[in-house]
């Protein structure tokens, strides 16, 4: 979603969100709340998920939220928020981590596919496509590294490695386009 669900509230001051931002948890706040639980404590870390305790290593701004740029608060909030992910966003710190993102990224990344207002670049588009092309052809094919006639469901391990690689690739892909859209460029 590139908006909250519109029945729910901040978690943080219980009230309707302004500004709201997604974290790489599917959580979502208002942008001067994350952001006060971000200075309230170390700013040399990234910080915690109010809600779930994960690691925040990415902040996306909904749409409603960029579209309010004009405005002096939302402004600042956009500020501090692409401070974040200039420092914490542009990957995430461990194999556990980009596993709890995994579901967050490729659920965002086939929205944005699918959404004809929204444009990944050509470059990342192609990549994406390639990686599951050769990922269902080496799945589907009956050469395998660890032969599945031979050991039996062992040998299905190699098919759900590459499919996880594949994924995970797809996912870092799409992270590095979200980072420097919401907070990469410097801007």
């Amino acid at each position: 979603m590139n908006t909250p669900p519109e029945i729910e509230v901040c978690s943080i001051c219980h009230g309707h969100f302004i500004a709201p931002c997604q974290a790489n948890c599917s959580h979502w706040f208002c942008g001067n709340c994350i952001m006060l639980v971000w200075k309230h404590g170390s700013t040399l870390r990234p910080c915690k998920c109010p809600l779930c305790r994960r690691p925040i290593s990415l902040l996306v701004p909904s749409e409603e939220t960029l579209r309010g740029r004009n405005d002096t608060a939302v402004s600042e909030v956009l500020r501090d928020v692409e401070t974040y992910n200039r420092v914490f966003g542009g990957q995430s710190s461990g194999l556990v981590q980009r596993m709890q993102d995994l579901p967050f990224l490729l659920r965002r990344l086939l929205r944005e596919m699918m959404d004809p207002r929204r444009t990944l670049p050509l470059v990342i588009r192609a990549r994406v496509y390639i990686a599951l092309i050769l990922s269902a052809i080496y799945i589907i094919s009956p050469i395998d590294i660890i032969p599945e006639g031979f050991l039996g469901v062992i040998g299905l391990l190699d098919d759900l490695l590459i499919a996880l690689i594949c994924f995970l690739h797809v996912a870092a892909l799409y992270r590095s386009v979200l980072h420097l859209r919401h907070g990469g460029s410097g801007s």
